[in-house]
This record gives structure tokens, sequence and C-alpha cells, in this order.
């Protein structure tokens, strides 16, 4: 194994898969040498029970990685979506907001199979080595080169360290860089669940007092279900037995689907949004949940990652080709430029419309749901929530586009 790689990732989950296969994949024109470090196997990485949806830029890119066509068998197309604003157990749930007509173009995938997937690919690239089963317990950030030590006693060096590790990421706390934000007193629960009837690629987001109730759909007669509770309610679902359980769903499911049952297990997030004070440091990137952590309720914490991924990507590889330095301070800089912006952004937008709706203010009821109501009712304004929805807005990177690099 070479001791000094081009680049050196932090993190084998989805975000630093996505970014090693960026720059070190088998269909990238000029592959750096890239080493993908975490403190576990990433063979034996268990189920979080969690889906994404993966939108139109996320499939461009995915393509141009070679990787869509291992995910096509277990993605599932979102044919319309549809947003209600309604207390739990309500018989009517009028759709306030929906997208059948203009199509979404974008697909569910659970995570076990986007993980299984991009694992396989980067396993395929002679240019993609693994160092795992021992944390890194040392980071040097070194004006000339990074350097990295694991418990074991394994020492690296490179232009370059790409932190994909989490929102507790020890790579970005070993850079001094602080994040700042706030919890919400919120938990998203998460489970999968099958039902009698099909769903037809609709994906339904349920508007409550306590946070969004989203199905989800996914392959056969299956869907995801992420629903936001307060902290002691949730707390107190999670205690339930699985009867219990699929009493509380159905309240919130309703029987359009006809007789349900879980599969699987259940999964408990806390819910905050946190981003980092500065994207980079001396030869460090932050990227996915390491620089940004954000509501789920629109699904776009994946989708922020992989933008994180393939605008790096495009940065370091356009340094190379002017023959400067790929973990230099203007490559960083510009990764900083390009990414914090669409970021912070993004990120307050899910805030606002997170304290919008989590709550049983009439007014603000009455409010929001005018201004639903309004946006099915203006074409032009709703294509613009389809471009966003489809991750087609703002300055795309290449692979974005579906383009090679």
């Amino acid at each position: 194994m070479a001791q000094n790689p081009d680049v050196i990732v932090i993190g084998a989950a989805l975000s630093g898969l996505t970014a090693a296969l960026a720059l070190g994949g088998s269909k990238t024109r000029r592959p750096f040498n890239v080493l993908v470090v975490d403190a576990r196997d990433p063979q034996s990485f268990l189920p979080d029970g969690r889906a994404s949806a993966i939108t139109a830029s996320g499939k461009a890119m995915f393509e141009a990685l070679g990787v869509w066509p291992s995910l096509v068998p277990h993605a599932q197309p979102i044919a319309d979506i549809s947003v209600t604003d309604a207390a739990v157990g309500a018989d009517d749930r009028p759709s306030l907001l929906h997208f059948g007509e203009t199509g979404t173009s974008a697909a569910m995938i659970e995570n076990r199979h986007l993980h299984q997937g991009l694992l396989a690919a980067a396993k395929q690239s002679p240019h993609i080595t693994f160092q795992t089963g021992s944390p890194v317990t040392d980071y040097n950030f070194r004006p000339g080169l990074a350097r990295i030590t694991t418990a074991e006693g394994a020492s690296f060096r490179g232009p370059l360290i790409i932190a994909a590790d989490g929102a507790n990421s020890r790579a970005r706390a070993a850079a001094g860089i602080a994040m700042h934000g706030w919890n919400y007193g919120q938990t998203g629960l998460v489970a999968t669940i099958a039902h009698e009837l099909p769903h037809h690629g609709l994906a339904e987001e349920h508007f409550t007092p306590s946070g969004p109730f989203a199905i989800l759909p996914l392959p056969g007669n299956r869907s995801s279900l992420v629903w936001t509770e307060w902290r002691d309610d949730a707390a107190k679902l999670l205690a339930l037995d699985d009867a219990g359980f699929l009493d509380e769903i159905s309240r919130r499911f309703g029987n359009r689907r006809g007789a349900i049952s879980l599969e699987g297990g259940r999964h408990a997030y806390p819910l905050s949004m946190f981003i980092a004070e500065e994207f980079t440091g001396p030869r460090l990137a932050l990227i996915g949940d390491a620089a940004h952590v954000v509501h789920p309720l629109a699904g776009l914490g994946f989708n922020l990652g992989l933008r994180d991924a393939a605008a790096l990507a495009e940065c370091v590889h356009d340094a190379f080709a002017l023959g400067s330095d790929p973990g230099g301070d203007a490559v960083l800089a510009r990764y900083t430029r390009w990414r914090r912006f669409d970021t912070v952004t993004t990120a307050m937008a899910l805030d606002g419309l997170n304290r919008l709706f989590a709550n049983d203010n009439p007014a603000l009821k009455a409010l929001r749901d005018t201004g639903l109501s309004m946006v099915n009712k203006i074409p032009p304004l709703k294509s613009l929530f389809v471009t966003q929805a489809a991750g087609q807005s703002g300055s795309l990177p290449k692979l974005m586009r579906g383009e090679v690099i």
C-alpha cells in the first residue's frame, strides 16, 4: 500500500466513497491515488434503516461515475409528490401541493444499497485502496503534506485530506474547526413498512404539529417512513411493542394502502442544524455531515454531500491540469466559495420550513396552507420548486451534469 497517496479520504460511508470515486474511480479521465481510511470495515456496516431521494443531478453524477447501473434494480422512481398539512389521525388530508403532472426525476434508494454499490465500484478501481479497522489517532496538517497516524501505528502522508467522517468528525475537531447551529428538540423516527396495496410511486409529506411525517416509496409494495416527533414523545413511541408502534404508524399513515407491517427494525436520530465555521483548513476539506447537518424534511442532506464531493473533485482535477497543488490554498478557497453559500441558504430554508410547520398555531396554519395552494396553482412557481427538488439549480459541478472529469 502506498504510504503517500494523492488524496486521503477519512470515512468509508456514502459521502466518503463518492468522493473517492470522483477522484480515483475507474471512470475518471486522470485518476488520483486515493486512500480511504475508516475505523470500521465498510463491509460490516449495518443498515441504518434510512433511504435517500436521489435527484436528477445525483443520478447524473452516479451515471458519470459508472455506479448507476448497479443501483437501478434498487431504485424506485418518484412519480408524484403530495404535500398536506393535517393533524395526526385526520380523516381528510387534501393535497395542497403536488407535482404529478410535471414529474419529479427523483428516485428512492435504500442507503444499504447505495453503500453496497459505491463500495463495490471503489473496490474495483486500482487507484483506490482501503485502510480500515483502526481509527486515526493523530492528524498533522502541515503546510507541505498532511499526515495521519492510526492506532496501529500506520502513517500516511498526502497533499489533501478529505474529512467525510460524519457530524462528529474527529478530523474537523483536530483542525480546530468549530460547528455552529442548534438542536431542534426533535427526533427523526425511521422505519420501513410493507403494505397490501401499491404506492404507484407516490411520495407523501404530511406536516403535523410535531413535524413532517413522510411516506417515501420503495421497490415493491414497501415504503420508507421518516417522521418527526418531539424528543419525549419519540422516546415513548420507541418504547412501544411492535403492535403498538404499528398502531401509531397507522394513525399517521391512514388505510389507503391496506394492511401494513413492519419490515426490519426501528431507528431514531436526533435532529439538528449545524454548519462548520470553515469548510476547509490547511490541507483539509470537509464534505457531507462533517461540513453540515440539516433537517431531513426535504431529504436534501445526502444530495448536499454529493454536491460537495462533485465540486471538490472538480477543483482538485482542475488544479492538477494546471500544474497546481491539488491541496493548496487556491483549491480549498475555490471549494469554499462554491459550496458555502448553497449550503447555508439550503440549511436556513429547511430550518424556516421546519419552524413554520412544526406548530399548531391556527394563523400560521392558514398562512402556510394558502401559500402552498398558491404555489400549486402557479405553473412557473411550481416549476421553480421542481428545479430545486431535482437539484438542478445554481452552479452545478460537471459530474452533476453527467460529465466525466
